[in-house]
């Protein structure tokens, strides 16, 4: 019975002295419960919305105060015309346009009653739905307050248009946000696995020393991920097309394109962990946990990145899935072309030469 406690002991020992093993053990639980703590909520805040106002009385004013004074809206745009609706959409910074009729408060003393046109993106759609809900509770809660001491009834007839995903079909949401992590997958994790298991069997020297350069050795090494990398997200484009009915609005090429940058941006990512850990089983929780999480949690895959905290929003920035989903639900479902999503492309583009900068400082220093 003593060897045995002695042989307990020796296991908290090693734990204790093992400091990866003491940060998967307790950093991860820490990590898990803050992220999904804070990034999983269902509620809605400081949606940007736009205003079409085309009456300009006091009563639109005091709706639209009465929305903006809500902390779930803020006013991003006031519109002139009906054609600006389309082009604020596809900047993709407003989630819905609040648009109120000529003679708005004219309609409203002489027949009780007065429209309401709510347009929201429901290219999300949760979101969409959510924030349909929103406005339409609080424009309801402004016509049963409105002048209570009079016998007309008023009434404001709010119709609601939701543009990208009009049945709000969650396979909307979901199909990019799974290429963007089956990409993650199989070109970072992989490929920093595949990287490392050379290094720890001591087949990386051999293959650095041998007739063939360095950098040869690397680009035959990722080929075969970038290749399988490409062949899934083909595969997913498809099946959610033609078995989910995913629309492909924009360009084609173009998307495959920007599908190209996002896998060799994700092998950059999986090449620099291989050159910072020395083992499979290291580059396999930073992979997972570095990665896939945030991947998951807080790129706006399945929660809206605004309603984050701030710091979890600034986080956000450094993750390459964050810009490569917004590019794919511009493209697939809006029709966006380079005009509107060339800022994230060039971020992509921009994490591209940074880890593989990195990969060759550090692999450099190694040799």
């Amino acid at each position: 019975m003593r060897k045995f406690y002695g042989f307990v002991i020796k296991e908290f020992l090693h734990i204790f002295r093992d400091k990866r093993t003491l940060i998967i053990l307790f950093g991860m639980p820490v990590v898990q419960i803050l992220l999904f703590g804070f990034a999983i909520t269902n509620e809605i805040k400081d949606a940007n919305i736009a205003i079409l106002d085309l009456s300009k009385d006091a009563t639109t004013q005091k709706i639209t105060n009465k929305i903006l004074s809500s902390k779930y809206f803020l006013l991003y745009q006031n519109l002139n015309t009906y054609d600006e609706i389309e082009k604020v959409f596809r900047t993709g910074k407003i989630k819905e346009v609040v648009i109120f009729e000529q003679k708005f408060e004219e309609q409203m003393k002489k027949t009780g009653k007065a429209n309401v046109q709510i347009i929201v993106d429901a290219a999300d759609p949760n979101t969409g739905n959510t924030i349909l809900n929103y406005t339409t509770a609080i424009i309801n809660n402004f016509v049963r307050e409105y002048n209570p001491t009079s016998n007309i009834p008023y009434f404001i007839d709010i119709q609601s248009r939701l543009r990208y995903n009009p049945e709000l079909k969650g396979v909307f949401l979901f199909v990019p946000g799974l290429i963007a992590i089956i990409l993650m997958l199989v070109s970072a994790m992989m490929s920093s696995i595949s990287l490392t298991k050379e290094k720890e069997t001591g087949t990386m020297e051999v293959l650095l020393v041998s007739p063939v350069k360095p950098a040869q050795v690397i680009i035959a090494k990722v080929i075969p991920y970038s290749l399988l990398s490409f062949i899934n997200a083909v595969t997913i484009l498809l099946l959610g097309k033609f078995v989910f009915g995913v629309p492909i609005v924009g360009n084609l090429p173009f998307l495959l394109s920007e599908v190209i940058l996002f896998i060799l941006t994700s092998l950059s990512l999986g090449i620099f962990i291989s050159t910072v850990t020395s083992s499979q089983q290291v580059a396999l929780m930073i992979s997972l946990v570095g990665l896939m999480l945030p991947t998951i949690l807080l790129s706006g895959f399945i929660y809206p990145i605004e309603n984050m905290p701030l710091f979890l929003q600034i986080i956000s920035n450094i993750l390459p899935a964050r810009w490569f989903l917004i590019i794919l639900r511009d493209v697939m479902l809006k029709g966006s072309d380079i005009t509107y999503v060339w800022k994230e492309t060039l971020i992509l583009f921009g994490f591209l030469l940074f880890f593989i900068g990195l990969s060759v400082k550090n692999y450099k220093v190694r040799l």
